[in-house]
């Protein structure tokens, strides 16, 4: 018995190296990754979706890094570049829900709604903002995004090779056009609200002009309260859509900036 453990020792220290190289960046990538890292998930339970995702990648990216298992001189450096590449994914799957934050924001100052109805979660938001997350990510999970996550981070071993930092040059354009990019998009999905507020305050405006002895403001709120609740029920649908076509796009190659 003990000859045996002695021939399966190297075998099951080699897989354990491959395993904890693999878990330097999923865990990094766990950390700001969309529904499975939100604040609102347990610590443990966090660590165990890493641990996962970490046995579904570690066997397809395992021949890849068997010749850096081989050679200990390189475990010291798995530790920065793993988690420098882990975390430039991660951020890059957190600004997909930074774009419905930031559409909520934009929608909700427009319409008066950000103070009124306050703000809800985990994260200081709107609640218009909470709400278009809560879709967006229960839209995601239904539509596969553990499946999405998975084929990405294995992709990334390909992209971004393993005990090698990510060029700065280029990821600096890549992060910049994926902030860009986010920004655009949010604005774009916030723009019904946008467009409705523009008009409602053109027509206070004039309707103040016309009779400076009315009260606009107490008339005015009440409209602009109701009609952004309405706009909301009717646009959300479309939202949510053009942000999942986005997502599947997005997550079928993360490191191309989407135009």
């Amino acid at each position: 018995m003990i000859e045996l453990a002695t021939e399966l020792l190297p075998f099951s220290r080699a897989a354990m190296l491959t395993g904890f190289i693999v878990f330097l960046r999923v865990g990094a990538i766990m950390a700001l990754l969309p529904a499975f890292g939100e604040s609102a998930v347990p610590q443990r339970v966090r660590l165990v979706l890493a641990l996962a995702f970490t046995l579904i990648i570690g066997p397809a990216v395992a021949p890849k890094l068997e010749t850096l298992v081989a050679n200990d001189s390189f475990v010291g450096i798995f530790l920065a570049t793993e988690v420098v590449i882990g975390l430039a994914l991660g951020m890059s799957f957190r600004l997909l829900v930074l774009i419905l934050q930031m559409a909520g924001s934009i929608a909700a100052q427009a319409t008066s709604l950000s103070q009124i109805l306050g703000s809800a979660g985990v994260e200081p938001q709107p609640a218009m903002g909470h709400l278009m997350v809560a879709a967006g990510l229960a839209l995601a999970v239904m539509s596969g995004l553990h499946v999405r996550v998975a084929q990405a981070m294995i992709l990334s071993y390909d992209v971004l090779p393993v005990a090698q930092f990510p060029d700065g040059s280029v990821l600096y354009g890549w992060g910049v056009g994926q902030i860009a990019r986010a920004f655009g998009l949010a604005f774009t999905l916030a723009m019904p609200f946008v467009v409705v507020s523009l008009i409602y305050n053109l027509a206070l405006g004039i309707i103040n002009k016309a009779m400076p002895q009315l009260m606009v403001a107490l008339v005015g709120a009440p409209a602009i309260t109701a009609g952004g609740l309405f706009l909301l029920w009717l646009t959300l649908p479309q939202m949510l859509e053009i942000w999942g076509e986005y997502l599947a796009v997005t997550l079928s190659n993360p490191f191309e900036v989407q135009p």
